[in-house]
């Protein structure tokens, strides 16, 4: 009874923690949790939401199914009800993603992205499922801000190009109208980063929650067995504890050992530690994938330039990314000898992410391999090295996998800031990343950062 009371802690701490709203509903579309961020994100309150039925209203004037209730009912024109707004999620089967606007939300309304994913029994039976919300908002306000200095950015340079030639006297003018709307696309630039990081947690809270559901799954199991093995030796001990003033009798002694054979004693010593040991390292697998999706989550604007080793930073970041890699290749670790290095830490987790997740969706059809590999290249520099058995890059695009918003995936399969911000945040570290690639045969990232920054190099 007191593992059970630990996991269910475990599980409201997860919700509670999660940094990314989330709401749960069992399959009687009740909801059962609600946390802290879903408060803060819609300003309904744990209180008025858990235990009722009302998961539509913070969305709508009127009463209608959200994506987690559709789940739960087995809807399969899921796109009927969202035309135009949802698509099968690529994280996990039965999962649904959405985004639109919500006018009701806050002043002046919100944009939302929505992942709903089934919760499931040992036996997979569909019990509830579970929702998580992000507010993108800030990232559409970023996205046409950006797009909209880029075009006037380009607009102005062929303008003043050809006044260059008639007019001298305009260049000092010229100048200084293009270093403020490159000091403006700098800016726009920087809020993307953590925008950008948090798209990356709402894609892949669903495949989190889902990596943690297994874990709590067999410690559930675990319990239940538990207690039946300890019914049983409660009642062989109610045995020998009333044997007590008779056992010298024979027909008393024959039904104790028989009773001890059925029960199988011996075998209950052993196996009752096994399963309190399985389900202990059940729980620290969930604290260890709820910390670090924490700590990639936490903003790093006022960062500071630490010494950090590179092998935690890529091993916590493929802590984050297995659910989204593991279904496409298996993940190879080649470390080397490398001292620990001056740098921004959580922009270091999220190169190394974006690669990774890039390396992975660069499978084809058939299952590859992702090396990381490690070293010095020279003496102050160190090397990273994300090398994948993808399909390669082909010619035409090589030039341009680094320029902001360019993609070659499907429409709603990236926003073609990955590369780009990668790219960003190296050169922010006075690094550079080199490309190899070979159609057909895959791609290496390699990353080179110096060891030491400083005032200078920044």
């Amino acid at each position: 009874m007191k593992l059970s009371t630990q996991a269910e802690v475990a599980l409201d701490e997860f919700f509670d923690g999660h940094p990314v709203a989330t709401f749960a509903v069992n399959r009687h579309h009740v909801i059962t949790h609600w946390n802290k961020a879903c408060e803060q994100l819609l300003g309904w309150t744990r209180a008025c939401m858990v235990g009722t039925r009302n998961q539509w209203q913070p969305f709508y004037i009127k009463e209608r199914p959200l994506l987690c209730d559709l789940i739960v009912d087995g809807d399969d024109n899921i796109a009927d009800h969202y035309p135009g707004h949802s698509h099968p999620s690529t994280l996990i089967p039965g999962a649904y993603e959405s985004e639109d606007f919500f006018p009701n939300i806050g002043a002046s309304g919100h944009w939302l992205h929505f992942t709903a994913a089934p919760l499931r029994d040992a036996e997979g039976h569909v019990v509830g499922a579970i929702e998580t919300m992000r507010d993108v908002t800030e990232r559409r306000v970023a996205e046409n801000a950006l797009r909209q200095s880029r075009d006037s950015l380009e607009h102005i340079v062929e303008k003043r190009t050809a006044q260059l030639a008639q007019a001298n006297d305009k260049l000092a003018d010229d100048i200084r109208q293009l270093t403020e709307l490159n000091d403006l696309l700098s800016a726009a630039q920087q809020q993307l980063v953590q925008a950008e990081k948090m798209a990356s947690i709402g894609q892949l809270a669903a495949g989190v929650a889902h990596e943690i559901n297994n874990p709590i799954g067999y410690i559930f199991s675990n319990v239940g067995t538990l207690q039946n093995y300890l019914e049983q030796l409660f009642e062989m001990l109610d045995a020998y504890q009333a044997a007590e003033a008779s056992i010298a009798q024979p027909a008393v002694i024959t039904k104790l050992r028989a009773m001890r054979e059925r029960i199988d004693l011996d075998f209950l010593r052993q196996d009752i530690p096994a399963l309190m040991r399985e389900s202990g390292e059940g729980l620290v697998r969930v604290r260890h994938i709820v910390e670090d999706l924490k700590d990639f989550s936490r903003a790093d604007n006022n960062q500071e330039w630490s010494r950090a080793d590179l092998h935690q930073s890529i091993d916590s970041t493929l802590n984050i990314v297995a659910n989204e890699v593991k279904y496409h290749a298996d993940v190879v670790k080649a470390y080397g000898d490398i001292p620990a290095i001056e740098c921004l830490p959580l922009q270091i987790n999220q190169v190394v992410l974006n690669l990774v997740v890039n390396a992975a969706q660069a499978m084809g059809e058939q299952r590859g391999t992702i090396t990381l590999r490690t070293g010095m290249a020279d003496a102050d520099t160190v090397k990273l090295e994300v090398e994948d058995t993808g399909n390669g890059i082909a010619p035409d695009t090589l030039s341009r996998i680094f320029d902001p918003f360019f993609t070659t995936k499907a429409v709603g399969k990236g926003t073609g800031l990955g590369l780009s911000l990668a790219y960003g945040i190296v050169q922010k570290h006075k690094g550079r990343i080199e490309v190899d690639t070979e159609v057909g045969r895959g791609t290496c990232f390699r990353v080179l950062l110096p060891v030491r920054h400083t005032e200078e190099l920044s």
